[in-house]
């Protein structure tokens, strides 16, 4: 459990740590070199949607994670025992959809696959949707979505 926690610190909270304090360094050099800021563009629904598409693949892989840190990697009794309080190998397990069954009970929470149908059916509808929606403004002479 400690290395899964250090997995989410490494991929998560790092580079936001590191973003916020690059967006935190840029604007204080524009304030103190008195330049204007710059405009900002304009959010089209095109990058909101691929903001959501994004959000939804981040949730999907961070739910994924949690679900397959139930699974048994090393030592197949061990996962039996730390998860479900007993020493036995587990009767069946498996990645996708994610599952662990120790003496005929589910181990995993009954929540972690549909949080992940439910999200990966929101990631896959807000990229096409972005696409679309970027060709259309792209067709109609709009403002590109790139950016």
């Amino acid at each position: 459990m400690a290395t899964l926690i250090g997995m989410v610190i490494l991929a998560l909270v790092l580079p936001t740590w590191a973003g916020i304090t690059y967006v935190g360094l840029v604007r204080a050099r524009r304030e103190n070199a008195g330049l204007p800021h710059p405009p900002r563009p304009r959010r089209t629904p095109a990058k909101k949607t691929a903001w959501i598409a994004v959000l939804a693949y981040v949730l999907g892989g961070a739910l994924h994670l949690y679900g397959l840190s139930y699974m048994p990697f090393l030592q197949p009794e061990d996962a039996c025992w730390f998860k479900a309080g007993y020493m036995a190998v587990p009767d069946s397990s498996g990645a996708l959809p994610v599952s662990l069954v120790c003496a005929g009970e589910e181990i995993v929470p009954w929540w972690v696959n549909p949080g992940l149908l439910v999200l990966a059916v929101t990631a896959v509808g807000a990229t096409v949707a972005s696409v679309v929606l970027a060709v259309t403004a792209r067709r109609r002479g709009g403002p590109a979505s790139s950016g």
